[in-house]
């Protein structure tokens, strides 16, 4: 009996104990999604996926140049003593700034033949005025009056003559020649020193003056490629001295000419030269980019991951609804990436601080 009353106890005990749990209400778990806030979508850049036509390019090295149409070079037209130096080389000068001065005989030379000239006009003046009178009073003949004339611009003519020498090489009185700019520019080659005495016969420039507001990428393309350069080309243009600086321009001549030496060929990319940093004969490398004549989806290179040996990008379809995407990347120019597989056209990206929501949502 002690055993059968023993088994109803129990039996009513775990019966309350079923009854009491059955009456408490259960805790369900939630799973919490992901939603990007105000402030970190403030922080993102978003942007559309587009369909564009397919680059690619070809590296090439070269140098910067100064435009040969932009570059004026002072010979010496005369010899003498160099009595002074304004400027030194790297300088900017004016058009018209005195860059030298030179002391010369020949300067004297052409300026006793000046006012030998003035006086041969002033003379023929005198003349012609008294034919004229002798003329009109009958003590001489039209022929004697027209002799004068003829003198009278002969001499005219050997004085503008003269004023044009003056003129071309800008003499002044005396025996002093000044060097003056004919451009404004940069001195880019001096060859000339104080209380030097030069000679007329002087092969080398004295000065050479460049305007560099525009400058000249001047690139060197091998016979391997020649045939992928076009006029009318975009180009990028990257040097030593501004790595994260890049200079655009396109290809405006093609040089059909092969140096033997280094079996290459020329092209030329006028470039801007905003704040002069591209200085002639720095060395630069050259980015030609043409067309593959084919589409495909472009999306900006910053929106690209690399992670797990894969690339992803993420797409934005609102603030709770962010997915981590895998494409398959065909080629990376600069900042533009051509997307061959795992994006549609008008699908939204984030192109800036994704990496930042790259983490959140898959750590």
């Amino acid at each position: 009996m002690k055993e059968k009353l023993l088994n109803k106890l129990l039996l009513w005990s775990i019966s309350i104990i079923l009854l009491s749990s059955c009456g408490k209400p259960q805790v369900e778990e939630k799973s919490v999604a992901f939603s990007l806030s105000d402030t970190m979508m403030e922080k993102c850049k978003f942007e559309k996926v587009v369909t564009s036509d397919v680059k690619n390019e070809i590296r090439l090295f070269g140098k910067i140049e100064a435009d040969n149409n932009k570059t004026s070079q002072m010979y010496p037209v005369i010899g003498g003593l160099v009595t002074s130096i304004n400027v030194g080389l790297g300088d900017y000068v004016k058009q018209g700034q005195v860059l030298a001065t030179i002391q010369s005989s020949e300067v004297a030379k052409y300026e006793q033949e000046r006012l030998d000239a003035i006086n041969e006009v002033i003379i023929a003046e005198k003349n012609l005025k008294v034919q004229k009178d002798l003329y009109s009073g009958k003590l001489n003949s039209d022929k004697d009056v027209k002799v004068a004339e003829v003198e009278l611009e002969k001499a005219k003519a050997n004085l503008d003559r003269i004023n044009e020498v003056y003129k071309i090489y800008n003499f002044k009185k005396g025996s002093v020649f000044p060097l003056v700019a004919p451009i404004s520019g940069f001195v880019i080659s001096k060859k000339i020193n104080i209380n030097e005495l030069l000679l007329g016969s002087e092969s080398d420039p004295l000065f050479s003056i460049a305007n560099i507001d525009n400058v000249w990428a001047v690139a060197y393309v091998n016979e391997s490629d020649i045939s992928e350069i076009k006029e009318g080309y975009e180009a990028v243009v990257k040097t030593l001295a501004f790595p994260d600086s890049n200079f655009h321009g396109k290809v405006e001549k093609i040089y059909n000419v092969i140096d033997p030496t280094t079996k290459a060929m020329k092209i030329r990319i006028p470039i801007p030269n905003t704040g002069y940093k591209l200085k002639p004969d720095m060395n630069c490398t050259v980015s030609v980019h043409f067309s593959e004549n084919r589409n495909m989806l472009t999306v900006p290179s910053s929106a690209i991951i690399f992670d797990k040996s894969k690339f992803w990008v993420m797409v934005f379809k609102d603030k709770h609804n962010i997915e981590t995407r895998e494409v398959n990347v065909y080629r990376q120019l600069d900042n533009t990436s051509y997307i061959s597989s795992g994006l549609k056209e008008g699908e939204t990206i984030i192109t800036e601080n994704s990496l930042l929501v790259y983490d959140m949502l898959n750590d």
